[in-house]
């Protein structure tokens, strides 16, 4: 695995293990952690200085069950305070067991129920486009158990056959979908005309080329490989 200790990422282990309790989804964080530094690091251009700014990139978590590990990278890169971590879920806190929008800096979704994040990118961008950004990212992470939701089924078929190259959709892929796709995860999207890359969801470099290489035309799908769940 190639990670960047310069800027932080080493520091991501140690600021998780601030949040504790029975509910913390342990694996659902950790399956998330490298693509969510990767994105915050190197890739999106959101920063706790332009989040209300209209033309910025957007990030949304679909997969808001697990939201350890985005509640380190935001502390990391300043959105909210460290201090903060170790008293989540509590009844002050602004961080739940699901990231609520109104309530987290830099949260542009409140997320957690299974199959909403595509759908709701692929609205960003129409708004997007209404108002003139064209060139803003918007970027959702799924897990790929989301894709038994009929759902994303129909966002991934109109994104595809609208082509919107603003968008990628993240899917973590560890082994979680009960129902599975022939020909596998990255060939749902390709047969709706996206641009497809399977990757090492820990590799930050194979994950940073598959962000960034042009796909002119059509939407993005990044999968993102990481370890079996449980």
């Amino acid at each position: 695995m190639t990670t960047d200790t310069k800027t932080g990422y080493e520091d991501l282990p140690r600021l998780i293990s601030l949040m504790t309790g029975d509910e913390k989804h342990q694996a659902a964080a950790e399956s998330t952690v490298d693509v969510l530094w990767v994105l915050y690091d190197r890739v999106l251009d959101i920063t706790p200085e332009n989040f209300r700014e209209p033309g910025r990139d957007r990030f949304l978590l679909s997969k808001g069950h697990g939201p350890m590990a985005y509640y380190a990278v935001l502390a990391k890169k300043g959105f909210i305070e460290e201090d903060e971590l170790a008293d989540w879920t509590s009844a002050e806190s602004r961080l739940g067991h699901h990231p609520d929008r109104a309530r987290l800096p830099g949260a542009e979704i409140s997320s957690g129920s299974l199959g909403h994040g595509l759908p709701l990118a692929i609205g960003t961008v129409f708004g997007l486009r209404a108002k003139g950004f064209r060139e803003a990212k918007v970027v959702t992470l799924i897990g790929d158990a989301e894709l038994d939701e009929g759902s994303n089924s129909e966002a991934i078929a109109v994104a595809g056959r609208i082509g919107m190259p603003q968008l990628t959709t993240v899917v973590i892929d560890n082994s979680s979908a009960t129902h599975g796709w022939p020909g596998g995860i990255g060939r749902r999207f390709e047969v709706e005309g996206w641009a497809v890359r399977t990757v090492d969801g820990r590799d930050h470099e194979a994950l940073y080329e598959a962000f960034t290489t042009p796909h002119p035309d059509r939407p993005l799908a990044v999968v993102a490989t990481v370890e079996r769940k449980g």
